[in-house]
């Protein structure tokens, strides 16, 4: 294998991540437990008198002797890789670690993985990865939870945030998970409105007060009036081709949409079963919410085809008051208002016929595989190792507040009740606007291939105090939901149904459209149903039921 020597501490994190998912069934597991069931503390703390290393729960990874790992890293172009960034020598300074880095431009990342895993020259640590299912049958990607016994912050956090069935969701058929994902004790807040809170108020809308309560009606009825106070053609003209309301909505109707299309399926925990729910009555009212907006001139029909920068324009020129988003956009989008006295806002998530549910139940974020060749290379001892510095890196607040933050003293400092303060010259995520400094830019801290996962504490530290209030508002008043189980098929019954989901859910994508923007009435909704059947929505759902069926005793069921 041919990399570049960088001795950074960028392979630390991936590999932390990675390797937590690789030690869960390695001592004593079947590979079919529950995802991280066994501890392992025993041994853990008998190699620990023997091992020329230190590490453990709490404890600061070292090797007694220089270590190097090889490791993927996707250069990002808004702050391309440096050696000499201090994350490096600060992780080696900890550690006495360094990494060989296979480095490649972010635009070609995924194709470049596809090709050093499928030839079996992909280097330890794979991080960054969101979907490890193509990777799987090609046998050059470790079942991570056979180790995850070994790392004991990895394990602590899985107990203590009560992780198990975020895990289950990473389950292949064999009972075996294969990436180390990021984890997150609590959700994030995720996408939802951002409303011109002056404008919503002055037309009589009690926006602080009541926006915590509205169901989308609420919300229908509130757009309602500023498009009476206001006059103007629309009110809400959305980016992202609407699939992002699409999504969000969605959740609160029961269904599936925008980003959220999936396959279709809703799963009924207590009939514990799948039915197809876009073919339901719950489907029929989603689109005819969105329907009733266009209809009634409170939302743009071309939300659902001009390009994001046209609706963000509309936004900007105080033409229309909604817009979807997420938080970290809104100082940009006050930046850019024509209006100085726009006040932007976002809302709590709208709830609906099925409640006032969190859009963000996944406390998962992407994550890391482990190549076959690290076990192979460096043997079961050295395997252990490597995923004992992954652990610490990764897992433990330790590892987590230095690859988020940085140094204490350095570039960052703790305050009385421990909150972390930025310092003044250091520009993050909102933070110190105009500092002539960047924590990733300048320092490698809080990039997009370590700084994910941790505490509550940890991940409300990165944010702004609007960000915080809106993250709590959506904790506070917005009930969690049940995550479905995961549909555990072969190689050879995934793509089975990929046949089938792949035309249905294009159909039922197309028919969203025409449903919502009129193009379709709905006295032809009977048409619609009979051509969803006949596509194989039965079929699709009685194969995931029957999956679901055989393999439910490994998830708990």
């Amino acid at each position: 294998m041919r990399f570049s020597k960088v001795m950074v501490t960028v392979t630390m994190a991936f590999m932390l991540v990675f390797m937590a998912a690789c030690s869960s069934a390695n001592e004593g597991s079947s590979g079919k437990d529950t995802p991280a069931a066994s501890n392992g503390a025993g041994t853990n703390e008998a190699a620990a008198e023997t091992a020329n290393y230190t590490f453990g729960e709490d404890q600061t990874f070292h090797s007694n002797e220089a270590v190097s790992y090889s490791m993927m890293y996707s250069d990002h172009e808004n702050y391309p890789l440096n050696k000499n960034w201090r994350l490096w020598s600060a992780i080696q300074e900890k550690t006495n670690v360094t990494f060989d880095l296979a480095v490649t431009a972010r635009t070609e990342y995924e194709n470049q993985k596809s090709l050093l895993v499928n030839s079996g020259d992909a280097p330890y640590i794979i991080p960054k990865t969101y979907d490890e299912s193509a990777f799987v049958a090609t046998g050059q990607i470790v079942p991570v939870s056979e180790w995850v016994q070994y790392m004991p912050n990895y394990m602590k956090a899985v107990k203590d945030w009560g992780m198990e069935a975020d895990l289950k969701a990473k389950l292949k058929e064999d009972g075996k998970y294969y990436i180390l994902p990021g984890m997150w004790e609590i959700a994030g807040g995720g996408y939802s409105y951002i409303i011109r809170k002056d404008v919503f108020e002055a037309a009589g809308v009690d926006v602080t007060g009541q926006e915590g309560n509205w169901t989308y009606e609420d919300f229908y009825a509130a757009m309602k009036k500023v498009k009476e106070h206001t006059g103007a053609e629309y009110v809400f003209s959305d980016q992202f081709k609407g699939e992002s309301a699409l999504g969000i909505t969605s959740v609160q109707y029961g269904v599936t949409g925008g980003w959220a299309l999936s396959n279709g399926l809703d799963f009924d925990h207590t009939k514990q079963q799948f039915t197809f729910a876009n073919a339901s009555d719950d489907f029929k009212n989603y689109l005819g919410y969105f329907n009733k907006l266009i209809t009634e001139g409170i939302m743009d029909p071309e939300s659902f085809t001009q390009e994001d920068d046209t609706a963000r324009a509309k936004f900007f020129k105080g033409d229309t008051y909604v817009i979807s988003g997420i938080y970290q956009v809104l100082a940009d989008f006050k930046s850019k208002m024509q209006d100085p006295n726009s006040e932007l806002y976002m809302i709590t998530q709208p709830g609906g016929p099925k409640g006032k549910l969190q859009v963000e139940t996944s406390r998962l974020e992407n994550g890391i595989m482990i190549s076959q060749n690290a076990l192979d290379e460096l043997g079961e001892e050295g395997f252990i190792k490597m995923l004992r510095f992954v652990d610490w890196f990764w897992y433990s607040n330790e590892g987590q507040m230095l690859s988020l933050w940085g140094v204490e003293g350095e570039t960052y400092t703790l305050e009385g009740d421990g909150n972390v303060k930025l310092n003044s010259d250091i520009y993050f995520n909102g933070m110190n606007e105009g500092a002539a400094k960047q924590l990733n830019v300048d320092f490698g801290f809080a990039g997009g291939m370590f700084a994910y996962g941790g505490s509550e504490k940890l991940k409300m530290s990165k944010m702004t105090e609007g960000e915080k209030d809106f993250v709590t508002r959506v904790q506070s008043t917005r009930e969690p939901r049940k995550l479905a189980p995961p549909i555990m098929a072969t190689p050879e019954e995934s793509e089975q149904m990929k046949l089938i989901s792949t035309p249905l859910m294009d159909y039922v994508k197309t028919m969203t459209l025409k449903f919502i923007t009129g193009q379709e009435s709905f006295e032809n909704w009977d048409k619609y149903l009979k051509q969803v059947e006949g596509n194989g929505s039965t079929r699709f759902t009685d194969m995931s039921n029957d999956i679901f069926q055989k393999t439910k005793s490994l998830l708990g069921y």
